[in-house]
This record gives structure tokens, sequence and C-alpha cells, in this order.
């Protein structure tokens, strides 16, 4: 399964560097990815001989929040069948890589290659992101004409999908500094490739990605506490933030102090914010039961829109009203199941995790989703292919269980043990 586990790790890369996978490219390219990786998949478990299945608790509300799209476009329920219909097919490339994940990272050792594979390409990204901060002449890559009112940052076309993926990375160097799960040799690797992606979060100014970073730091502070690793972790976690300081310092924290003191010309005022919340809310009680329809709120919300201003409203800045919005209660419900699943599994796997490197895995892991659920309230990085992508990928690891042996006969294992 290692050309599963180099075509997953190919993908992410490429769809981050893709402006996070939002131009038509970004997304055929997800697609396709994902379907020839699945048919890879399939090959390899034909010549082997066996049939891989190993059961996932997050399973149960992404096949069911599927079936209900699939149910609005068969059954009319969707106002633009034609839009659900395409944000179908993401979902599908989304729940295709999900469960390659599940079965080709199936041990601490692989994870961990995960882990430093993405703190590497992160730290390539943050540099990058400096970079064109430093030098920019007001396009993306030096040559790449923005949208009139884009922050963008490194990569991608806004500041706050960069602090996305930054949440989603960072907490996952953080946990292994915290539960002294490193070798003495890549110390300084590691220092380097978490206290970088920091710096550069707060140098994009994301007030959403700042909070959801400060909460995920204090996660996992929590964590290693609650493992009584002992009080290195404290001392660990205060030289970490110290340093992580002293360079954002350096880098120049001026315009994220000005955005935390008001809003900046060219971004979504408060009141626009609020009336967005508002109307995509009504959007929900005309149509609290099954919704509007899978990726359909761009067509629902002029109807409802209470402050215009010419601009299209494609998303609701806030991923659960938005996941109202177009799913009713029943896909309300769905994530509500999802985020429950996540958390009793994690727990339940840092209960019985044994080692330090395994712990640290699961808990940053778990930090890391729940610092972008945390800032999915005021954002949508859950929309953003790149960042959804990592998120699950992220999701599936915390959630199962990690074995010994990556190459053992594969079989149906027993959902409550995995």
């Amino acid at each position: 399964m290692k050309a599963i586990r180099c075509g997953v790790c190919l993908l992410i890369a490429f769809e981050v560097l893709a402006f996070g996978g939002v131009r038509p490219f970004g997304l055929a390219i997800l697609e396709i990815g994902a379907a020839a990786l699945f048919l890879l998949w399939g090959v390899l478990a034909i010549l082997r001989g066996e049939v891989a299945l190993h059961w996932n608790w997050l399973y149960a509300p992404l096949l069911a929040l599927g079936l209900m799209a699939i149910a609005q476009e068969i059954f009319g329920l969707s106002i633009y069948p034609y839009a659900t219909k395409l944000e179908l097919l993401k979902w599908g490339a989304y729940v295709l890589l999900f469960f390659l994940t599940v079965e080709s990272f199936r041990t601490a050792s692989q994870v961990r290659t995960l882990v430093w594979f993405l703190l590497t390409f992160s730290f390539a990204v943050a540099l990058f992101g400096i970079i064109q901060h430093f030098t920019f002449n007001g396009k993306l890559y030096w040559s790449v004409v923005l949208p009139s009112g884009a922050g963008p940052f490194g990569p991608y076309v806004n500041r706050d999908d960069f602090a996305g993926f930054v949440e989603l990375t960072a907490p996952l160097g953080a946990a292994l500094l915290l539960f002294r799960a490193w070798r003495r040799e890549k110390l300084v690797l590691l220092v380097l490739f978490t206290v970088l992606p920091i710096g550069t979060l707060v140098l994009s100014a994301s007030r959403g990605g700042i909070i959801g970073f400060a909460f995920e730091f204090l996660l996992l502070l929590f964590l290693s506490r609650a493992r009584r690793v002992g009080r290195r972790q404290l001392i660990a976690g205060t030289a970490l933030a110290l340093v992580a300081g002293v360079f954002v310092v350096w880098l120049g924290v001026s315009e994220a102090v000005a955005r935390f003191e008001q809003l900046t010309p060219g971004e979504i005022s408060r009141d626009r914010r609020v009336s967005m919340y508002r109307d995509t809310w009504h959007v929900f009680v005309h149509h609290p039961w099954t919704g509007t329809g899978l990726g359909t709120l761009v067509v629902a919300y002029p109807k409802y829109e209470s402050f215009y201003d010419g601009l299209v409203v494609d998303h609701a800045q806030n991923d659960y009203l938005e996941l109202l919005a177009d799913m009713g209660l029943a896909g309300g419900l769905c994530g509500v199941a999802f985020v429950g699943l996540l958390v009793w599994r994690v727990l339940q796997n840092l209960r019985s995790a044994e080692g330090r490197t395994a712990r640290s895995l699961y808990a940053g892991a778990l930090a890391a989703c729940a610092g972008l659920l945390l800032h999915s309230f005021v954002d949508f990085n859950l929309h953003i292919p790149a960042n959804a992508l990592l998120f699950l990928l992220l999701a599936s690891i915390a959630t199962s269980t990690m074995e010994e042996n990556a190459e053992l006969p594969i079989r149906l294992a027993n959902p409550s043990a995995s």
C-alpha cells in the first residue's frame, strides 16, 4: 500500500499548491486522482488475493450525508440538481480518499511518516508565504491576477484559508514536542518545522486562525498533562511558545494587531457578516427538514438576502449554518454525529494507546480537527478542497486503531476494535 500512501500525499500537496483546490482544474485533479487511487487499491488487493476492509465509525455520518445528497438530486429535493451533482462528485472523492487513508495508514510508523511529510510540506508552504508576503506585487505566485478584495497568503487566495491549513499541520509538530515523541537528532528540525508555520499564521493576520491555533495549543497542553507525562511537558510548551513568540515579533505583528482592533478595508464588514448569518438561517427555516440541496446556497441565498452590495454570496462564512441550509435538520444531525463520534473514538484511542508516539499522533490529529471545527464558526474552510481533504485524513487517523504490523492479512475488522 506504499503507492497508495504516496499518492494520497501527492494529491494533498497538489491541492494546496493549486490555490487550495478551489479552481475547476484543482477539483478535476482531486476527483480523477481519488478515482485512480481507488482503482489502484483494487488492483493491488486483487494481486494480493485479499480484500481490505477496516471499519471506521466516521463512515456512518459521511455515507449518510452522501446518501441524503443523492436523494436530493434524484427525488427533486434540490432546488438546483446540477449544483448538487457537482458537489456530490467532490463529496465522493472525499469519501474515497477517507477510505484509502483508513486502509493505507495502519501503523504508528506509517502515520508518523505522514506527519513528517505534512510538517515538511507545511514548512515549505510557510516559507513561500513569507517570501511572497514581503515581495508581493498584487498577484498570486507573482503572476496570477486576483479577484477584487482578495487577501492572499501563500498559495491560497484568502488568508483565512491559509490559516486553516496551518491549523491542520502545526498541531502535529506541537504534539510531538509536548509528548516528547521525538528523536534527539530530529529535534531542531521538528522545532523549525513547527515554529515557522506558526509564525506565518500570525503574519497572515487571520483572526479566526490565530484564535483557533491558541485553542489547539491549550488543548494539547491539557491532553499532555492529563496523561501525566510530567513537568517537562509544561516546560516544553512554554519554550515552544516563547520561541514562536520571538519569531512572530521578528516577522512583525502590527497587521495582526490592527485586524483584532478593527476591521480592515476590503474584508466583510461586521454588519454584512451578521446579515449573512441571519439570511442563511432564514434559508434553513424555510427548508428545515432536507434543506435546499447540497451545494445550492449560492442559488438559494439571493431570495433571502437582506444586505445587498452587488457581491455574490457563495458561502455563509459559517460551515454549520451552511450545512443546515443545504441539508436541513437531517444533515445537521449527520454533522453532530460526525463530531460526537470523532471525539468519542479519539478519547478511546488516547486511553488505550501505548507509547508516547501513538498518543502524540492521536492528540495532534484531535487538536488539528478541533481547531478547524472552531474556526468553522466564522469561516468556510471545510468548503476549501485542500483543507477539507486534510481535515478528513486527520479525522480518519484520529479515529482508527494503529496496528503493529502494516502487512497483516486484511479482514473485516470488528467495529468495536477499530
